[in-house]
């Protein structure tokens, strides 16, 4: 039977820091434990990669506007297609940029 909890026996226990098993470390992240994982994008790649493939829907579509005013497409749906596909992509790009600077600042403002 297990035993009942009160304050007394919260109390009189020693307090001990939390330590993870180094196999929970090693599992959970490989290069922690001295594994280097090559195979895996760094944060810089997986960015850098969604900036461009924002960028490319942008231009996309310009090329989509430019082309219907000038007479080159008239697909109103296409353009219209291409336009909501980059704002889209950018408002989610700049929710991303937000999400970070917030995680930013609240590291910023914690105290050791």
């Amino acid at each position: 039977m297990a035993d009942a909890i009160n304050s007394q026996s919260i109390l009189s226990r020693p307090i001990r820091p939390f330590e993870a098993p180094a196999s929970d470390i090693e599992r959970h992240n490989p290069t922690a434990a001295g594994q280097e994982s090559s195979d895996k994008p760094s944060f810089r790649d997986i960015l850098g990669n969604t900036i461009q493939q924002v960028n490319v829907r942008q231009q996309e579509a310009d090329k989509a506007i430019e082309a219907l005013a000038t007479g080159k497409a008239d697909n109103l749906a296409e353009v219209m297609s291409a336009v909501e596909k980059a704002d889209l992509a950018f408002r989610t790009l700049m929710q991303f940029r937000n999400k970070l600077v917030s995680a930013y600042q609240e590291i910023n403002n914690m105290r050791y």
